[in-house]
């Protein structure tokens, strides 16, 4: 019997040690990569535009569409609740493998640090922005500009139409000819990629505001200010970047279908990662909040699992709590 135990623990060693993260991913800041690497990663998204999906849903007709579809199909499963912060990570971090693993991209997810723009007063000449070395610009402008969030943004505390610009079609950059074929919202037909740049909801994406959630304690109250509306009037870090670009990344279904969601979404994982980091031994695991909208849902704990259906396998939220915890391997530099 003692022979057939030291077996399997020395089999759990060795497991535990082959998923040790000892070279992570460096992820860095948009313009802090060359030109290259800038390129280089603009055209796995273009490459991931081109290859068949994999069919797990009805409409999509790319892998690009495949990730669209499933935040689309999941979003009021993981939106306002307890595993916001966990299901993202985990949706960023199958994005990324997806690009290596499908379009021979070696790099790691760049991040956009939104708030260097804003507190510069030069959003719109981001580097991100970019029409060659970036996602492209703004929305045409339209004379009654309507894209955004279900194309109904005039009941959010704060937002002022007359501040938007654009709002039709993005026409330069890697992404002006390509027609999405999931949304916007919950449709799925096909359309181009909007934008409609907003500085009414800026006030979420300052360097300040960045601050004042890293403030925030415990892990409830941290949650709840970084994803703002609707739990806090106003616009936060995660609506605020979102509505700030407006369009298509303005729609809580349809967002990842700008290409601008993940370096978005990377930048709120970022702070999520900073966060944990000032106490690793305390937050590391702090996991809190309802498992749905539901009236009286349960409390999500390290044992909920994350649904993927497909796109990803399903795992529990405990899995994606440390970034180098060897399930998942990459830092923010």
């Amino acid at each position: 019997m003692k022979l057939p135990s030291l077996l399997v623990i020395l089999s759990i060693v060795a497991l535990a040690c082959s998923r040790h993260c000892t070279q992570p991913r460096q992820r860095q800041e948009w313009r802090t990569l060359n030109d290259g690497q800038k390129r280089a990663y603009l055209d796995a998204v273009v490459c991931l535009q081109s290859l068949k999906s994999n069919g797990y849903y009805d409409g999509a007709k790319s892998r690009f569409d495949d990730f669209q579809v499933t935040h689309q199909a999941l979003t009021d499963e993981i939106h306002h609740v307890g595993q916001f912060l966990a299901w993202h990570r985990y949706f960023l971090n199958i994005w990324e493998d997806t690009l290596r693993s499908e379009c021979g991209w070696h790099g790691s997810l760049p991040y956009w640090n939104w708030s260097i723009d804003i507190d510069a007063g030069k959003f719109d000449q981001s580097p991100i922005f970019d029409p060659h070395t970036g996602f492209g610009g703004n929305g045409a402008d339209e004379a009654y500009p309507t894209a955004g969030f279900f194309n109904n943004l005039t009941s959010l505390p704060g937002w002022e139409l007359s501040a938007q610009t654009g709002g039709g079609c993005v026409t330069d950059g890697p992404f002006a000819n390509y027609t999405l074929n999931i949304g916007p919202g919950t449709l799925k037909r096909k359309h181009c990629l909007t934008r409609a740049f907003n500085p009414s909801t800026f006030g979420g994406i300052t360097g300040q505001n960045v601050k004042d959630t890293l403030a925030q304690y415990p892990f409830e109250t941290f949650r709840i200010k970084l994803e703002g509306f609707p739990h806090i009037a106003g616009f936060e870090t995660h609506t605020g970047g979102h509505l700030g670009v407006g369009g298509e990344m303005g729609n809580v279904y349809s967002s990842p279908g700008d290409a601008l969601f993940y370096a978005h979404h990377a930048m709120l994982d970022s702070i999520w990662a900073k966060w944990q980091s000032v106490n690793s031994t305390d937050r590391m695991y702090q996991i809190s909040g309802p498992s749905s909208v539901n009236v009286n849902a349960s409390q999500v704990t390290l044992d909920f699992v994350l649904p993927m259906t497909g796109l990803g396998d399903n795992v529990p939220v405990r899995n994606v709590m440390d970034i180098k915890g060897g399930f998942l391997c990459y830092t923010y530099v």
